[in-house]
């Protein structure tokens, strides 16, 4: 299994990204009620902000996973306590499959999700928010490394607060399976949003 991040090419992308948004598997994403010209506008608007990035993950060779990076001091969690300079969110939506599913591809992609997050976007830690009710997520989170902090309420959701160290990223065992094959083709920032 061949994995690849890049930056989300939105333009091309934002179909492929609002089906994936509208699927029922989706649903924790909120995001469910978008029309197609409210995807690419919610993508403009990543696009637009210095502080986010969005970025296309590739399975051998083909779109199966979109990430977004923001800086948690100033995006979603500012003004709570546990975030720190240097920590770096990240959401994660594997697409639904439109098959079989293939064992261990979510594993796959989040353990070279988070490596993607230390290695070439230079986060001190990774920081997730999911909603608390999203067993399946927090049992990925947990597999990788995340520890959970506290419940907080976010805009919309009651969500877990974890956090991801590179130090429990490398205990964890996830390295082993976060081969990412190739980096993005420009260098990629430390900070998040000043590849636009």
């Amino acid at each position: 299994m061949t994995i690849t991040i890049l930056p989300l090419d939105r333009h091309r992308y934002a179909p492929l990204v609002h089906a994936w948004f509208i699927h029922p598997a989706s649903a924790f994403w909120q995001l469910g009620g978008l029309s197609l010209d409210d995807v690419r506008a919610y993508l403009a608007a990543v696009a637009a902000d210095p502080r986010q990035d969005g970025w296309l993950g590739l399975v051998d060779d083909e779109p199966t996973f979109l990430v977004e990076t923001y800086d948690p001091t100033a995006v979603l969690l500012d003004g709570v306590p546990e975030v720190r300079t240097g920590d770096l969110g990240m959401h994660l939506l594997v697409s639904p499959p439109a098959g079989r599913p293939v064992h261990g591809l979510t594993s796959a992609v989040m353990a070279a999700t988070v490596a993607f997050c230390f290695d070439e976007l230079g986060a001190a830690r990774v920081v997730v928010e999911p909603d608390v009710r999203n067993v399946r997520v927090a049992a990925k989170n947990a597999e990788v490394g995340f520890q959970v902090l506290r419940e907080l309420d976010l805009p919309g959701k009651r969500a877990s607060l974890a956090v991801c160290t590179r130090e429990a990223f490398e205990v964890s065992g996830a390295r082993a399976r976060a081969q990412v094959a190739s980096r993005p083709s420009t260098p990629v920032p430390t900070t998040t949003g000043s590849r636009r």
